[in-house]
C-alpha cells in the first residue's frame, strides 16, 4: 500500500507543488485547501486518483478532526506523513510590509494561528495513529529568514521561527514513537502566488548572491522535502534543512 501523505495549503503555491512532487514518486496526497477550492480541485484532476482535495481551516480544531475523518474514509488509511504548509494569507514584497514600530500583535498572531496553531492541531490529531504504527514523518515548512531577516517580514518570520522550536521540540518528544519531525527552509521561491509579488530586480540580485547563481524554483524546494518523507532519512530528526542555493550557510 503506497504511503498517504497529507499536505496542507497545497491547493496552490508551493503546497500545490510539493503535492506534485509526491505524486510523481508515487505517494497518495490528501490536498487541504481554505479558500482555494477550485485550483485544489482542478490540481486533483491534473495529478490523477491518486489525490483528493479536503477543505480545512487548519487553525480550527473541529474543523481538522473532521478532515482527518473524512481523509480516513476516502483513502482507508491515516496520513503517516505530514506536511506542514499552510499559511495565512500574505504578499511578498518588501516595499508592502510594516517595520518594527508599525506592526501590530493581531498581525503577528495572525500568522502564528495558522502556522503554529495549525501544525499543532494537525500533529496532534496524527500522533494517536503513528504512535500505534510505532512510524511517522512530520515535516514543517519554514524560511530562511530566520537565519537572515534581510527583509522586514515580521509577522512571517516570526511564526516560522516559532514552528522551528516547535520541530526541536517535538522531534524530541516523539522519536521514540518512531516519529521524526524535521524542517525545509526556504528562500524567495520562483515563482508562488505570494511571491508574483516581488519585483525581478529582486530575483535578480538574488542569483547573483547565491553560489549556484540561481533563484530556487519551487521544484527544487519540493523535490528537498521528499528527502524527510523517504527511508534514507530515518535516522534524522530535529534538522532544518535550508534549500536556497546556498544563499544562507548553517
Amino acid at each position: 500500500m503506497s504511503e498517504l501523505v497529507l499536505v496542507t495549503g497545497s491547493g496552490r503555491g508551493l503546497g500545490s507543488s510539493i503535492a506534485k512532487s509526491f505524486v510523481e514518486n508515487g505517494y497518495k496526497v490528501a490536498i487541504n485547501y481554505f479558500k482555494s477550492k477550485d485550483k485544489a480541485e482542478n490540481l486533483c484532476k491534473e495529478l490523477g486518483d491518486n489525490t483528493r482535495a479536503f477543505c480545512a481551516d487548519v487553525s480550527d480544531v473541529n474543523q481538522v478532526t473532521k478532515m482527518i475523518d473524512e481523509i480516513e474514509i476516502e483513502f482507508n488509511q491515516t496520513p503517516s506523513i505530514l506536511v506542514n504548509n499552510a499559511m495565512t494569507e500574505y504578499v511578498f514584497n518588501g516595499d508592502a510590509r510594516k517595520f518594527a514600530d508599525e506592526i501590530s500583535w493581531e498581525e503577528i498572531s495572525q500568522h502564528l494561528d495558522v502556522t503554529l496553531k495549525g501544525s499543532l492541531n494537525l500533529i496532534q490529531a496524527l500522533i494517536p495513529s503513528m504512535k500505534e504504527n510505532s512510524y511517522g514523518r512530520i515535516i514543517n515548512i519554514g524560511t530562511n529568514l530566520v537565519q537572515n531577516p534581510v527583509v522586514p517580514y515580521h509577522d512571517y518570520t516570526i511564526a516560522k521561527a516559532a514552528l522551528l522550536g516547535l520541530t526541536r521540540t517535538f522531534a524530541k518528544d516523539l522519536g521514540s514513537m518512531g516519529i521524526t519531525v524535521n524542517m525545509v527552509s526556504g528562500g524567495l521561491l520562483k515563482v508562488t502566488d505570494a511571491s508574483a509579488a516581488t519585483p525581478d530586480a529582486v530575483f535578480d540580485a538574488i542569483a547573483e548572491m547565491t553560489p549556484l547563481q540561481k533563484v530556487t524554483t519551487t521544484e527544487d524546494f519540493s523535490d528537498a522535502v521528499l528527502f524527510f518523507a523517504s527511508h534514507q532519512s530515518r535516522s534524522i530528526t530535529g534538522q532544518n534543512l535550508t534549500v536556497d542555493g546556498g544563499l544562507t550557510f548553517n
